[in-house]
């Protein structure tokens, strides 16, 4: 039986027109995760995002509906990771909701431990989608804490 996603949820004070090139463009996404992107939003293009601390996500799209919903793979660059580029799928998808967006985030073909690691880092990267989409700073990325920098967390 096949485990079940991670699925983390967050509400933006922004229309969904807003929120999706925070997923897309290059510029946009590093203001929430990242410190480096190279993107090519369309199917079968990049997908790589540069963690200020070392680590590096790598996949590449495979469905994207603006401004409703964003697939790609994931998985990473280290050696030794227990996800490896490609290995495994985030689904974003956005929804207009009263006052903004909700934003829907599942990640699959993660297991146990990993799972549990991706769950605490995609919380704190939609916390900062959502100031930064919103129309505020979230600062830099500080990347996942010390203990968090020894998994596979994004």
């Amino acid at each position: 039986m096949a485990a079940e996603p991670v699925e983390c949820s967050v509400t933006i004070e922004a229309a969904p027109e807003v929120v999706f090139p925070y997923l897309t463009d290059p510029a946009r996404i590093v203001e929430w995760m990242g410190a480096r992107a190279t993107l090519n939003p369309k199917p079968g293009g990049i997908y790589r995002v540069e963690l200020p601390v070392g680590f590096t996500a790598r996949g590449e799209f495979l469905e994207v509906d603006p401004p409703r919903r964003v697939v790609f793979s994931w998985g990473w660059e280290h050696e030794g990771t227990l996800v490896a580029p490609g290995a495994s799928t985030v689904e974003v998808d956005l929804e207009p909701v009263a006052g903004g967006t909700r934003v829907l985030l599942r990640h699959h073909k993660l297991g146990g431990e990993s799972a549990s690691q991706h769950r605490v880092g995609w919380l704190h990267y939609l916390e900062r989608l959502r100031v930064a989409a919103g129309g505020g700073d979230p600062g830099p990325d500080p990347g996942p804490t010390v203990a968090e920098s020894q998994s596979d967390v994004p």
